[in-house]
């Protein structure tokens, strides 16, 4: 397996390890990559039946060395016939991803909101929820660069995120992006609007996720901010 197969295999795990519905997961992923559940239980060596349990959540939620054998067949049928993956061979545009990382220990809604001086629109009940990443968009670009399969890629190891969207007009194209996308973030953040598309506020309703505005001056000290929660996180007392 090539090492851009690999780098695939770990997000894909790590996407589906932190869902809140890991059978779900499962099944959403094979759906995308256009695996039969046959096929696929074939290459697991089980049944269609004991497939199709964990799925629908009827086992217990498989640990993460199924969840591994099951991502890996994925990818192999894929490279044997589908080839979807392979369109991620193809990079992002590094220009509509102007800053992404990961959190080594998790950090809440609320701390995002404060770092970056934000107004909750949408999803206060979850401003406890936690965040293991964050990746900062120009919005313009995004839209218009990015296929279906490109959009994978902003979420980095992990969909428990919060995305940032720079160069927003009001909204509303940013959010429907995420709400026709089968993957989502815990958090999206819009940069610069004075004012956001009352769809975009009840699409971040209905889809359970935090949506704030902020209008910090700087792009780059978005960046920064969401950089120092790290150091912030570690120099606190246990």
């Amino acid at each position: 397996m090539s090492l851009q197969y690999d780098e695939i295999l770990k997000k894909i795990v790590g996407d589906i390890v932190l869902s809140d519905n890991v059978g779900l997961a499962l099944k959403s992923w094979r759906e995308r990559l256009n695996v039969k559940q046959v096929d696929l239980a074939r290459q697991l060596t089980i049944s269609p039946a004991v497939l199709s349990d964990y799925e629908s959540g009827k086992r217990s939620s498989p640990g993460t060395m199924f969840v591994k054998k099951y991502v890996k067949a994925l990818v192999e049928i894929d490279q044997k016939a589908n080839k979807i993956l392979g369109r991620l061979d193809v990079p992002v545009s590094e220009s509509a991803i102007l800053s992404i990382g990961e959190y080594e220990h998790p950090i809440s809604a609320q701390q995002i909101v404060d770092a970056l001086d934000a107004k909750v629109l949408a999803g206060e009940a979850c401003l406890g929820n936690p965040i293991y990443g964050y990746t900062v968009l120009d919005s313009i670009k995004t839209i218009l660069t990015m296929s279906g399969l490109d959009f994978i890629k902003i979420f980095g190891y992990n969909s428990e995120r919060v995305l940032v969207f720079t160069k927003v007009g009001i909204g509303r194209s940013p959010i429907v992006a995420i709400r026709v996308s089968q993957i989502k973030p815990r958090m999206v953040v819009l940069h610069g609007p004075k004012e956001v598309d009352p769809l975009a506020i009840e699409i971040a309703k209905k889809e359970c996720m935090v949506l704030a505005v902020t209008t910090i001056p700087k792009e780059s000290d978005i960046a920064l901010n969401l950089v120092r929660l790290e150091k912030l996180k570690l120099q606190q007392p246990p």
